[in-house]
């Protein structure tokens, strides 16, 4: 059985566009930063952008993330 990485109960966010709605922030900005290493904490896992919500509440100091 092949678990989807997105419907785990870990405090993960997976994907570029996931991480974008996260933030609040244009899918294409948040590539960029992502590209560029701007986001501390988001690694490439098999291609796929993944990155705790912690750590986003750490760097864009919010609450809460989506």
């Amino acid at each position: 059985m092949e678990v989807n990485p997105e419907e785990t109960d870990l405090d993960l966010i997976w994907g570029s566009p996931a991480i974008a709605r996260a933030i609040k922030r244009k899918p294409r900005i948040t590539a960029y930063l992502l590209e560029k290493g701007e986001i501390p904490g988001a690694t490439k896992v098999l291609g796929k952008w993944v990155i705790s919500r912690h750590k986003l509440r750490e760097k864009f100091g919010m609450a809460e993330v989506a």
